[in-house]
């Protein structure tokens, strides 16, 4: 790219000119204020991420591109997310195993914060299947460590409209459990306060959802709510878009809550470049007494049309008539807020919703992810899965021996977010969990069925081994039973949080509810910054 040398010469004067960490956003009640002067922030956000729809899936494959990962693409559009005066950008996808150092810093000099979703593509909490395993609390958790260090990280997202049916609501036991076990972590990390949140679509189940995700034991509920609400079209109103009425429900809500996504691209019944005048009331005198801002949704000019720039084959950046749009309408506003100070909360978390038809996630969460507790378990049993088992035969296997036809091998596995039922192991990886089940059908067979003279076989994917489970691993094993079911309270430390804490691909034969273990296939100053700005040809606004 034509940038790298302009990159180049800008990056040694970032070194000897960087500007000051940006002052940590923090929260108190219902609102976001600076940490150091007390000032209520307000979002003026942008989502920023290429070839990636807001429901977490992306066109053409399981890949994502990490936009937090390339200084040159940064140097790039940093600039022009600056003169729409952008404090926030929203990441759907992130590696953690990639170097973030100059992206965040170019992001702080232009006095702009992230919030980062801390799933990926087949990574994450999925609402037809849903699981808390180790292997999407280490995805989690690698995120987390890596952007704790970056004081413009604001927070995180454990879900992003995982819940959006009334047939897959359970789902969200799933993801309440990941926003627990994520706050547990910061904590047990020592890391500064960073606040997890959940992202909500606008569907029947907005208000189940809420109440849901605040309410209950105050370690287990989101710190801020994220809303994903495209109800404001062309040339709406406060009132005709709804917004009134949202507003109206979240106006006694008492952790922060802002537009996650927003921007209906449908202007008079068709698609075509977006006026944003909602802008105006989002933040106006009204909206802002309740929400904290918002983040449009997005930067990059895809197929679902929704782009504020177009990126050429040169890859060089164009603003849309969208962009222009948008500048026009943010340079209008100047929201206002209260003091840290002065605030004095009063709003109370939610009750928790009724189980009904429309609503039916239990209230009682799947059990913490704890290495130590599955590797205890894998070492009591007589039968396990081969170490170089293919993700085809885990899944093969589970749908055969999760299938409650075929018998009950599975009922230490599994977890069932209506009935609040979970296996000791539910949360144990994909081959700790498979082998679980491999050992529960030897022993039945080894007892029953003197004609099955192979029955830790399964076509080579499995093997016999001399059980070894002693001293505190056999007060886990023994806790759990011979079924798996009991509930471990003593659980030995290990990378995962304990599991005394809360007490990808599913089986057709399961049945509503089920979470049929699934596999997982992958573990997924300011003045230096305006002389940066002008050395790639932008400016830089103030906010």
């Amino acid at each position: 790219m034509k940038l790298a040398s302009t990159w180049a010469a800008a990056a040694t004067l970032v070194v000897a000119c960087a500007a000051a960490d940006l002052d940590p956003i923090v929260i108190k009640g219902s609102k976001f204020f600076y940490k150091t002067n007390g000032t209520e922030f307000f979002m003026k956000g942008i989502a920023y991420q290429q070839d990636y729809s807001s429901n977490g899936t992306i066109s053409g494959g399981t890949t994502y591109t990490d936009p937090l990962s390339d200084k040159v693409v940064c140097a790039r559009d940093i600039p022009l997310m600056a003169q729409l005066q952008t404090n926030t950008i929203r990441v759907y996808a992130v590696d953690p195993t990639k170097n973030h150092d100059d992206c965040m810093r170019m992001l702080s000099d232009a006095g702009i914060y992230v919030v980062a979703d801390l799933g990926e593509p087949k990574n994450s909490i999925n609402r037809d299947s849903p699981q808390w395993n180790q292997q999407i609390y280490q995805r989690y958790t690698a995120v987390v460590d890596t952007f704790s260090k970056y004081t413009n990280t604001l927070g995180f997202f454990a879900g992003n409209e995982v819940t959006n049916m009334a047939n897959n609501t359970e789902a969200s036991a799933f993801v309440k459990a990941a926003v627990r076990d994520i706050k547990t972590y910061i904590s047990q990390k020592k890391y500064r306060p960073l606040g997890v949140g959940y992202a909500t679509n606008d569907d029947d189940q907005r208000t189940e959802l809420a109440q849901y995700f605040n309410c209950g034991d105050p370690s287990a509920s989101i710190d801020f709510w994220g809303y994903n609400i495209y109800s404001w079209c062309g040339n709406s109103s406060y009132k005709a878009s709804h917004y009134q009425e949202r507003t109206q429900e979240f106006s006694s809500y008492n952790v922060p809550a802002f537009f996650a996504e927003y921007g209906c691209n449908v202007v008079d019944g068709v698609e075509g470049p977006r006026e944003f005048n909602e802008v105006a009331a989002l933040y106006g005198t009204e909206m802002t007494k309740v929400w904290s801002g918002g983040i449009v949704y997005m930067y990059y000019q895809e197929t679902n049309n929704y782009g504020l720039v177009s990126i050429g084959q040169d890859d060089k950046a164009t603003k849309r008539p969208d962009f222009t749009a948008l500048s026009s309408q943010i340079a209008k506003v100047t929201p206002s807020g209260v003091a840290m100070s002065s605030y004095s909360p009063t709003n109370k978390p939610q009750a928790c919703p009724k189980q009904d038809n429309a609503w039916s996630a239990s209230e009682k969460l799947p059990p913490s992810p704890n290495n130590a507790v599955c590797s205890c378990m894998v070492q009591s049993l007589n039968c396990t899965a081969k170490s170089d088992i293919s993700d085809d035969a885990i899944e093969t296997n589970f749908n055969y021996l999760c299938d409650p036809n075929n018998g009950d091998y599975c009922s230490g596995i599994l977890a069932n977010g209506t009935t609040g039922k979970y296996g000791a192991y539910s949360m144990c990886s994909s081959q700790e969990r498979i082998s679980w089940a491999f050992n529960a059908f030897f022993m039945d067979q080894t007892k029953n069925n003197a004609k099955n003279t192979d029955p830790c076989n399964f076509k080579g994917a499995a093997q016999k081994q001399t059980s070894k489970a002693s001293g505190s691993c056999k007060d886990v094993v023994s806790q759990a039973g011979d079924s798996g079911t009991g509930v471990i309270t003593g659980a030995p430390t290990a990378s995962g949080v304990s599991s005394g804490g809360g007490s990808s691909s599913s089986s057709k034969a399961a049945a509503s509810g089920l979470a049929v273990p699934g596999f997982n296939a992958g573990m997924f100053a300011f003045a230096a910054y305006i002389t940066v700005a002008a050395l790639v040809g932008a400016g830089m606004i103030l906010l």
